[in-house]
């Protein structure tokens, strides 16, 4: 499966948040899902948290659905794939209700998932919904920590000990269990302890205390010469503890945060516009505040610079090539500035035409693909208006948006 490498920096919108509210019920799942369809679920989790409970469907854009899970932004077939497992795969929940009775439950991860002009639409079932936005009972699942991951295995242990961090163990799990959460149940290979130690425990406990917030110290229990069960000591990672960021605070140590802050706008606005908008498009405007003098009101100036996309005009790229001289030259020169200026144009028209969530991710995945650090050091100035990346940029779109530059 080809896969893009996306950068590990933060989203926007809903996406921003960096850990996902995974209520412990819903954990305990069936089936034998991959790591990237681990991810899957939790990005879509993540997308559709806030309103888990309020709206019946929730939908996000296909191809940035791709890039955040590691996909090729094209590979459709091996997204339909991994949607269809979800859709297959069930949830087991069982639980005290509030008035202190057993609750037991089961429902598919996904009720339903389509495709349909380049967006992901999905749903939970209600039951599941309401269990996987339960405040109550969750374990934090961080997408930082969780793009660090390359093994399923290690994947699943994470998501099942670190909602135990706070009592330092998981209690005894029955082997059975284990392999069920570890999603190798029916195996007859992983049947034999020893092949179960070897190939899933032992690799998982040193990807989780390699990559995570967590470090674990895995005991088992004997009856006779068998280990019947398994629990995992945990106690944090100095090391990575600091991955484990709340959303707030983590918005809040940022550069850009501060940037705004200094300005005069406020914890909550500097916030929102944080969560409405990128940081790299937040910042290009605090950039265009700072080149202007006698601004009476920065906030207000920020807010329509934001509102309307106040930019600086790009500068034209000299032309060092020997052409035409005279009138010629001049015409010739004045075509392509026309050309440039259209090509920019165009691009400036495609970027409108996204969500604050697919602009960052198109940004991602455009300097993903730049090697030189002058040109990525331009780009992260000038943004999609980069005269140095003019015609990487206009390849990049042409890609996501084939014929987008027909007649410029």
């Amino acid at each position: 499966m080809a896969q893009k490498t996306v950068p590990q920096d933060r989203l926007t919108g809903p996406l921003r948040r960096q850990s996902v509210k995974k209520n412990v019920a819903a954990i305990h799942v069936s089936g034998k899902l991959t790591l990237l369809q681990r991810k899957l679920s939790n990005v879509l989790l993540l997308n559709a948290y806030d309103s888990l409970i309020t709206k019946p469907k929730h939908q996000i854009d296909a191809r940035t659905l791709c890039l955040m899970v590691g996909y090729n932004s094209n590979d459709m077939d091996t997204l339909k794939q991994s949607l269809r497992s979800l859709a297959e795969t069930t949830a087991e929940w069982d639980m005290l209700d509030t008035e202190g009775r057993q609750e037991w439950g089961v429902s598919s991860l996904l009720s339903y998932a389509k495709l349909k002009a380049g967006i992901c639409e999905y749903a939970y079932s209600p039951a599941l919904a309401e269990k996987l936005h339960d405040p109550k009972v969750f374990a934090l699942i961080n997408l930082n920590i969780q793009r660090r991951f390359t093994s399923g295995h290690a994947l699943a242990l994470y998501e099942n000990c670190y909602r135990f961090v706070r009592t330092g163990s998981t209690g005894w799990w029955p082997i059975d269990l284990f392999r069920r959460l570890m999603g190798v149940d029916g195996s007859e290979y992983y049947e034999s302890f020893k092949h179960l130690n070897a190939k899933v425990i032992k690799p998982a406990v040193n990807e989780v205390n390699k990559t995570s917030n967590i470090l674990l110290v895995p005991e088992f229990r004997k009856m006779g010469r068998q280990v019947t069960e398994v629990r995992f000591r945990i106690r944090e990672n100095p090391q990575l503890a600091m991955l484990d960021i709340d959303d707030g605070e983590g918005v809040r140590q940022g550069v850009v945060y501060h940037r705004l802050v200094a300005v005069g706008v406020s914890d909550r606005l500097a916030r929102q516009w944080i969560a409405e908008h990128d940081e790299d498009y937040v910042r290009e405007k605090l950039d265009y505040l700072d080149g202007r003098s006698g601004v009476e009101s920065p906030v207000r100036y920020l807010t329509a610079a934001l509102k309307g996309d106040y930019r600086d005009a790009p500068k034209a790229e000299p032309v060092a090539e020997p052409g035409p001289q005279g009138p010629e030259r001049d015409a010739e020169l004045s075509r392509r500035r026309q050309a440039r200026a259209a090509q920019m144009a165009r691009v400036q028209t495609l970027v409108a035409g996204r969500s604050p969530t697919q602009r960052d991710a198109d940004k991602r995945l455009f300097v993903a693909r730049v090697r030189d650090a002058g040109d990525r050091a331009d780009f992260a100035r000038n943004g999609w208006s980069s005269a140095a990346n003019l015609k990487a940029i206009v390849a990049f779109w042409e890609e996501m948006e084939p014929g987008a530059f027909d007649g410029v």
